[in-house]
């Protein structure tokens, strides 16, 4: 059975930094992906990275934020410099087991970027 775990949101000021971490578990994972949402809004991409190293970002957080990941671990990090409060939201991983094709997604991790 497959495990997605989101974690390292918080309260940060603006220009600040956050760490998110995914980690998975219960197959072999290969694309994983960062989502975000705010409330009454979709789910909006933020950055993909292939499990041969491909890096995808939307351009709202491009030189912003960076994703990487240890496939030894199973886990996939996003790395969150020069916070703004435009940043706020939930934000959601999600993995496809290469097992089976099929995807999953965490329970989310809440971001907060106010003074």
């Amino acid at each position: 059975q497959v495990h997605v775990v989101e974690s390292g949101g918080g309260l940060v000021q603006p220009g600040g930094s956050l760490r998110l971490s995914c980690a998975a578990s219960g197959g072999i994972f290969g694309t994983m992906t960062w989502y975000r949402q705010t409330p009454g809004t979709q789910r909006a991409f933020i950055a993909q990275l292939t499990r041969n190293g491909r890096a995808f970002y939307a351009p709202f957080v491009k030189d912003r934020f960076t994703i990487s990941r240890d496939d030894a671990k199973n886990t996939m990090y996003l790395q969150m410099d020069n916070l703004k409060p435009e940043d706020t939201a939930t934000y959601y991983c999600n993995v496809v087991n290469t097992l089976n094709g099929n995807d999953f997604w965490g329970q989310g991790t809440q971001v907060t970027v106010s003074s």
